[in-house]
């Protein structure tokens, strides 16, 4: 990573997220707390219609329209694919970024805490997510196991990232984790312009790294209707270990069904509302402890 010269904040990709948008608002009222001297900040406010209407989104997740092939697709007319490619356009192209890095600010009803999700375990990544850590060790890294073009859209420069809170119902704002968050983007950017006055000292530091490994879909009928609910002793459990034998969900008729793989792994993302249409009741890690 050379010098950063433009940074993106991103809001509301998701428009019932209210700690994103107000953010985003927050930081257009008041630019100066998020300039810095040595690189420019932009602010994005990704799907304002959905904000408008209080929804996730108007027709389909944005948040799943930055693929090459659909920002390339003129046949695709849904408001949030043509939203994407006008995305695509102020931060984008994609594969040839006009902005260093982007912040998308989300938020879930799982107990996610603060956390932070990559793309990449590049060493300027990781280095950041160290400081991070070291900073507030409330703060959790997870990144997936990318083997294919990611569709999301912080996938639209190399080092975009998600600062990921909860939980906080959808529709809401939750003034601790509104602050929580702000206080973790001032710290972002701080550590970006000194990485720039290299100001930076590479010590030798680790933190965790909850890396995904699958994802768990709540028992279904036939007809695709659920029918369990998270066990009560997993709910708001997340990144606490779930080991084989330990219940996972409940029937509506109180059966208890059971982990039934054969290593201990760390959910994250439990229950989270937007997810059920997705199929996924829990998204599953391995802890792993990372040195810098």
């Amino acid at each position: 990573m050379n010098q950063i010269n433009r940074v993106a904040i991103v809001g509301g990709t998701h428009g019932n997220e209210l700690t994103g948008v107000y953010l985003i608002k927050k930081f257009e009222e008041y630019p100066q707390l998020i300039q810095r001297s040595s690189f420019e900040t932009l602010t994005l406010l990704a799907n304002p219609q959905a904000f408008e209407k209080n929804r996730r989104y108007i027709d389909k997740d944005l948040n799943r329209c930055f693929l090459n092939q659909d920002l390339q697709n003129s046949s695709l007319s849904s408001y949030e694919d043509i939203r994407a490619k006008t995305i695509n356009q102020i931060l984008g192209p994609k594969g040839q970024s006009q902005v260093d890095i982007i912040v998308d600010l989300h938020s879930t009803t799982a107990n996610m805490g603060l956390s932070i999700i990559l793309d990449t375990q590049h060493p300027f990544m990781m280095q950041l997510a160290a400081y991070l850590c070291s900073i507030n060790p409330l703060v959790k890294i997870c990144c997936p196991q990318l083997d294919q073009e990611s569709s999301f859209l912080r996938s639209l420069c190399k080092f975009g990232f998600v600062i990921e809170v909860g939980p906080v119902a959808q529709g809401v704002l939750n003034a601790d984790l509104f602050q929580k968050t702000e206080q973790l983007i001032y710290i972002i950017l701080d550590y970006l312009e000194a990485y720039n006055q290299g100001l930076i000292l590479l010590n030798n530091s680790t933190f965790t790294l909850f890396e995904y490994v699958e994802t768990i879909d709540y028992p279904r009928n036939q007809k695709g209707e659920i029918q369990a609910m998270i066990h009560p002793q997993l709910h708001f459990r997340d990144y606490e270990s779930l080991n084989p034998g330990e219940p996972v969900f409940l029937t509506f008729d109180e059966k208890e069904i059971f982990y039934q793989g054969k290593s201990t792994y760390y959910p994250i993302f439990i229950n989270e509302a937007a997810y059920y249409e997705k199929g996924i009741a829990m998204c599953l890690t391995k802890k792993q402890l990372i040195k810098v």
